[in-house]
């Protein structure tokens, strides 16, 4: 009986030990260089963005997902402004004016990028949507969801940047 228990201690043991090769590394990787240019003008860099938490999302106006959570990432966005936070919701694929018209129906408080107005589509291959990227006060990506997020979720993305932790 003693001798089972040790034996099955030690093949844990190093199972443990094993599984921690295999789960690969824990460095940060950096966000790519990217621009932005938002609909009311504003501009947005990696370098203008440091020190802050970057919350992309890749949306289409199309999307009843993006559509579902809209206002849970503008409710998000208005909550932590204060805290760090900035909010670019990227439109991908659409024209500007599609784009103005479906915002005059549902009107969103954070600010919108348009597909032609940043790299950051091709960068994160935004091919399925809603996608969240979240970027570190470091400048280094802490978190990606592809699909819809639900509030805990995208909480849990910002918490792993260190928004919404008990500050």
């Amino acid at each position: 009986m003693l001798a089972r228990r040790f034996l099955i201690l030690v093949t844990a043991a190093l199972l443990l030990t094993a599984s921690r090769g295999w789960a690969g590394s824990d460095e940060a990787e950096p966000a790519p260089r990217f621009h932005a240019k938002t609909l009311t003008g504003e501009t947005y860099t990696n370098q203008s963005v440091k020190g802050k938490v970057v919350l992309l999302e890749f949306w289409t106006t199309w999307c009843p997902y993006c559509k579902d959570e809209e206002a849970l990432v503008d409710a998000i966005d208005h909550e932590f402004a204060t805290k760090g936070l900035v909010v670019l919701a990227v439109d991908v694929g659409e024209s500007k004016k599609t784009v103005q018209k479906y915002l005059q129906q549902h009107p969103r408080s954070c600010r919108i990028v348009m597909t032609e107005d940043t790299n950051l589509a091709a960068m994160y291959q935004a091919t399925s949507y809603p996608i969240y990227v979240v970027i570190d006060r470091d400048g280094d990506i802490a978190r990606e969801q592809r699909g819809a997020a639900g509030e805990r979720g995208l909480r849990n993305l910002l918490r792993r940047a260190g928004v919404g932790a008990e500050e």
